[in-house]
């Protein structure tokens, strides 16, 4: 068995509140002083960066340099996010409605010129309007040149209602964004409400009481996979119950998606509460992608606070970095965040704590402490500063962090997803200001869903 590495953390005296969202001026002073410096068992590692920053100076660094995969390397044609750094003019629907949140917080932000972002999404949109729609879902892969879909395994050429999901929620975002009286801005705020006004989602449900996540016009529902439990899809159940030309009822959100209350957890782990979903939560993706748009901080239901669910999860996840059952050089307080990404064994899969909902190999993935900011403010910099200071020469590029790596197996990911990159600029803005939440919440077919579906939100 392999000795179990600890860091000695030494000198730990910073005072982590000065990343808190009421003091936007703070100085840190010497980086030194927030990341303690560490003695390992494994090979030594050292800071590489000797540059100071603040945290908002580093916060800003990273999600400007992030927010560059969808802004200077969009597929040029349709504007949408390309699913990965290799992918050609093949581009993502989920990824992109995670890249046009990303666009927003760009411009609020004042990396890009908003009048810019503003023409960008009218190219989206316009080439949304052309591309092949499956009653009305778009397919989770499509070239970004004609328009047609690009089939993600042999059943799944068709609609992708999960993804279809996440680029509403983008577009949502954007039309709330854009709400000035120009004839441009008046504009867009139309285009986007006829697309997502054209998704189906009661005939994804099959006259049954929940939703289904693939149709094929090959293969049909074939592929027979509800949207069901605790994962990433809560935004499609709000989405269509609040769609007021294809809703729902309430009765497919708590037969289908809440199983009846199967959806509930209720233990503790190390104890931390997890109202629901898997043990110790499963990747963390499950407390992001729903929730770039969808505020938790007030949202309650029957089944759970998620504010308190998505805190905990990620908490969990934290917790056992440190604890580190399975002694993989590295892990500890600094060094966390299990989700899906690219993997050294695999290709890709999901990462999850003692292998629930995923696998746990050592791979470390920024996106998963990064996106949890809102959560775990001071652990998510300190993965930050760890990430930024220690490992810059393998994990840091054009893009901000590279998708993954895996430091017991000195395995270090060339590459940049979509789906990761995008949730890193948006949680983090969430955490900075609030902006996409407040943003998302504020349309009117989004609070009708939540209402209809028993949640309470302000």
């Amino acid at each position: 068995m392999k000795i179990k590495y600890f860091i000695v953390l030494i000198g730990l005296v910073v005072c982590l509140s000065s990343c808190s969202k009421k003091d936007d001026n703070n100085d840190p002073g010497d980086p030194t002083d927030t990341i303690p410096p560490v003695t390992w068992k494994c090979d030594s590692l050292k800071i590489v960066i000797d540059e100071e920053l603040t945290d908002n100076e580093l916060l800003d660094l990273v999600q400007s340099k992030t927010l560059e995969y969808f802004w200077s390397f969009a597929e040029p044609q349709s504007g949408m996010a390309r699913e990965r750094n290799t992918s050609g003019n093949l581009v993502t629907t989920g990824g992109s409605g995670f890249g046009i949140m990303a666009l927003i917080a760009g411009a609020e932000r004042g990396f890009i010129d908003q009048d810019e972002v503003l023409q960008r999404m009218l190219k989206i949109c316009n080439f949304l309007n052309a591309a092949d729609r499956y009653h009305g879902a778009w397919s989770h892969w499509i070239d970004g040149t004609t328009g047609k879909t690009m089939p993600f395994s042999t059943k799944d050429n068709g609609g992708d209602l999960i993804e279809t999901a996440f680029l509403v929620q983008g577009l949502i975002s954007a039309r709330e964004y854009f709400s000035g009286s120009t004839v441009l801005e008046d504009s867009l705020r139309n285009f986007i409400d006829t697309l997502w006004y054209g998704v189906e989602w009661d005939w994804y449900t099959q006259d049954q009481n929940v939703l289904y996540w693939h149709w094929s016009p090959d293969y049909n529902f074939e592929m027979n996979h509800r949207i069901q439990g605790w994962n990433e899809g809560l935004i499609a159940y709000v989405l269509a119950a609040g769609s007021p030309t294809h809703s729902i009822s309430r009765a497919v959100y708590d037969e289908g998606w809440a199983n009846n209350g199967g959806i509930k957890n209720g233990k503790q782990f190390w104890g931390i509460e997890l109202p629901l979903g898997p043990d110790y939560g499963g990747p963390l993706f499950f407390s992001h992608y729903s929730f770039l748009g969808l505020d938790p901080r007030n949202l309650e239901d029957q089944y759970a606070n998620y504010l308190v669910q998505n805190t905990n999860h990620a908490q969990i996840q934290h917790t056992y970095s440190i604890k580190n059952a399975y002694d993989f050089c590295y892990y500890s307080d600094t060094c966390w965040g299990l989700t899906a990404s690219d993997d050294p064994d695999v290709g890709y899969q999901a990462h999850a704590p003692f292998n629930i909902w995923g696998i746990d190999n050592g791979t470390i993935t920024p996106t998963a402490a990064l996106s949890s900011f809102p959560y775990t403010p001071e652990e998510s910099m300190k993965a930050l500063r760890f990430f930024y200071y220690y490992l810059n020469d393998n994990v840091w590029g054009n893009y901000g962090f590279k998708d993954a790596f895996n430091l017991e197996k000195k395995w270090y990911a060339s590459s940049y997803l979509a789906i990761d990159q995008g949730p890193i600029v948006v949680m983090i803005e969430n955490y900075r200001s609030e902006l996409l939440w407040n943003t998302f919440m504020n349309n009117r077919d989004v609070q009708s869903g939540l209402d209809k579906l028993g949640f309470t939100y302000k």
